[in-house]
Order: C-alpha cells, then sequence, then structure tokens
C-alpha cells in the first residue's frame, strides 16, 4: 500500500488541497446515495465488479486502525485493488470509517450496519455521471498515480 505524502508533491497547498478532496468525496456520496448509485461490502463490491465493472467510478476502500491487521480483508483489498487498476477504476483509500458510516447513515433498513471495508460509486442508470466533485477526484486519482501512488489515502475529517 503507497501512502502519499501531501507536503512533498504539492508544497504549502498540501492542506488546502486534501481539505478539498475531502469535501469532494463527500459530496460525491451524498449525491449519489439518494440516487441508488453506492454498493457497500467487500462481497457486495465483488460481485457488482463482476457483472458491470465499466459502470463503477469509483472505488473506496476503508479501514481503521484496527482493521490493519486483519490478513483476510486485506487480501481481498488486494484482489480488489489489482481488478480496479485492470479495469481503469479510481480507488482511495479512507480512514476514518465512523464518519464514512455517518455520511452513509451507515445503518440498513432493519438496524444492522453496513460493511463499510468497500464501496463503490456507480453511475445511475439513465446516464453517465458528470458531477464536478467526481471529476475533482478523477483529476486526484490520474494525479496521484502520475507521482506513483496508485492508492492515495484520504483521512476524513470528524464533523
Amino acid at each position: 500500500m503507497c501512502n502519499m505524502t501531501f507536503e512533498e508533491p504539492y508544497g504549502d497547498n498540501a492542506t488546502e488541497r486534501m481539505d478539498s478532496v475531502e469535501k469532494a468525496l463527500e459530496e460525491v456520496l451524498t449525491a449519489a446515495l439518494p440516487q441508488g448509485c453506492i454498493t457497500v461490502g467487500v462481497y457486495e463490491a465483488a460481485k457488482s465488479l463482476n457483472v458491470d465493472p465499466d459502470n463503477v467510478v469509483l472505488c473506496l476502500l476503508a479501514t481503521d486502525e484496527e482493521d490493519v491487521k486483519d490478513v483476510a480483508l486485506q487480501i481481498h483489498f488486494t484482489l480488489i485493488q489489482a481488478f480496479c487498476c485492470e479495469n481503469d477504476i479510481n480507488i482511495l483509500r479512507v480512514n476514518n470509517m465512523r464518519r464514512l458510516a455517518e455520511i452513509l447513515e451507515g445503518v440498513k433498513p432493519g438496524g444492522e450496519s453496513m460493511d463499510l471495508h468497500c464501496v463503490l460509486v456507480t453511475n445511475p442508470q439513465s446516464s453517465t455521471w458528470k458531477d464536478p466533485a467526481l471529476g475533482k477526484l478523477n483529476r486526484f486519482c490520474r494525479d496521484s498515480r502520475g507521482l506513483d501512488q496508485w492508492v492515495p489515502v484520504i483521512n476524513l475529517p470528524e464533523r
């Protein structure tokens, strides 16, 4: 896993740039949620990637500190990352699953919590999604790849 240190490639604007990327991620997720364009869970994401990878616009791999030691989860992440790289799907690692759950309204109907370790954002069925926030995330991922950071990490701040 590659961790990008933004102070090096972006200098003084690193914090501002990261705040912008974090905000764009939140905007994308809150826009995609009511459209039914979110798939959550490692197994559900794998099924969706297998069926229609061309419809996936972003893959999030989320962890908290205790998840780093989960070998099975890390193997799943490695396989999902490889599949996404092979299919030109942008990937982001996200820290702070609690904040991610807040953004995604982290409970299924019936009170059961969701597996947020893998979250896919897909295009709405009706059209190709042209969201400025999604464009900003795509540029961030492209810029990161240019710096050999294939899976950049975003730390979602508490609110």
